[in-house]
């Protein structure tokens, strides 16, 4: 499929660069399976939904993996660039993959300072995206990382104010617990404590994946037709207790409820074509564009995505692209706030 057929104008001014305050607060679109759109708020959720249902959050806790620092010169004849370092992805105890700026210089073997303590070594390059080989491993590292890394908020956003504080509790889901992503999972940034509590006073439960998003999420498609695209492999989990406890519920007719695409794409993967889910422990590339047949979810929450980008092209899958795109135009015209700070939508699939 052309790209293109998955492009939309979206005025600048609708980009959210904070979250609602508080996060349940934010908007809800919802888009029934027959494209009729309803316009809610995220704490109507539970009235949304039915008792028996099970919602899947995904777990995963960003770590703050923007770094700043200098390459050390290669000589004595002076300073060596400074750079800008996020990391994406852990390959040992003291070794990750990163995406560096500028990188146009960097070599193998070169070696950088990072935050105030943290040194590291480039082990390989290819393109903008290098290893680093850290002096430090394991807890001692990831502790300096913790105290001197910022958080990594995408290129809309940090291209007009840069992270602080609040970012470090905004950019987090209240329920997040596994270390591992460099971005949020932001459909479940609209939770709060209350909110979870009257789901499950409501009936329904809550089951836990994991999937660590790479800084990949970031990068725009840079091809024509989405068959030449190639998805970063990420992280994922889906544990023997969640399988069972998500393969129950969908035995007495309760509805699988996505809060979003990571948790989506993490069952998906671990689905097999009866819809039952098996546990799963590895990387998935996962890739969902229209034509895509869904096995194991119902119903997605999940926020307003770019233009362009493989996120859009998942809704457009599962809700159908012209419906999807008759409510993003909808809620543009309603000034609905978009991307990872902005408000969401309740998609009902084509099983419920």
């Amino acid at each position: 499929m052309r790209v293109d057929e998955f492009d939309f104008d979206l005025p600048d001014d609708l980009i959210a660069l904070r979250p609602a305050a508080p996060r349940d607060a934010s908007r809800l679109l919802v888009v029934r399976e027959d494209g009729g759109r309803e316009h809610h708020t995220m704490n109507e959720l539970p009235a949304l939904l039915h008792g028996g249902d099970i919602l899947v959050v995904n777990d995963t806790r960003v770590i703050p993996a923007r770094l700043t620092g200098r390459r050390f010169a290669r000589d004595a004849a002076g300073e060596g660039a400074q750079i800008e370092v996020t990391l994406h992805k852990r390959v040992s105890p003291n070794t990750f993959r990163a995406f560096v700026r500028p990188a146009k210089r960097l070599k193998p073997g070169d070696r950088m300072a990072l935050g105030a303590t943290m040194s590291a070594i480039v082990a390989t390059r290819e393109g903008g995206e290098v290893e680093l080989t850290f002096e430090r491993e394991g807890a001692v590292l990831d502790a300096a990382i913790a105290a001197e890394g910022a958080m990594p908020l995408p290129p809309y956003i940090a291209g007009r104010r840069k992270p602080d504080d609040q970012d470090r509790a905004d950019y987090q889901t209240v329920y997040a617990r596994e270390p591992g992503s460099v971005a949020a999972p932001t459909a479940g940034l609209h939770f709060t404590p209350a909110l979870l509590d009257e789901l499950a006073v409501r009936g329904i439960e809550r089951a836990q994946v994991t999937l660590h998003v790479g800084a990949g999420t970031f990068l725009p498609v840079s091809v024509d037709d989405t068959a030449d695209h190639r998805m970063h492999a990420e992280w994922a989990e889906l544990t023997l207790e969640s399988a069972e406890q998500l393969n129950r519920a969908r035995e007495v007719g309760g509805r699988v409820v996505a809060a979003g695409s990571t948790a989506l794409r993490t069952l998906e993967t671990a689905a097999a074509d009866d819809g039952r889910v098996k546990p799963f422990r590895g990387e998935t590339a996962l890739f969902i564009t229209p034509g895509y047949r869904f096995k194991a979810v119902d119903v997605v929450l999940t926020n307003f995505h770019l233009p362009r980008s493989t996120l859009f092209m998942l809704v457009c899958a599962f809700s159908g692209t012209d419906v999807m795109k008759a409510a993003y135009q909808e809620a543009i015209a309603a000034r609905y706030r978009f991307y990872s700070y902005g408000d969401a939508c309740l998609l009902f699939g084509p099983k419920t």
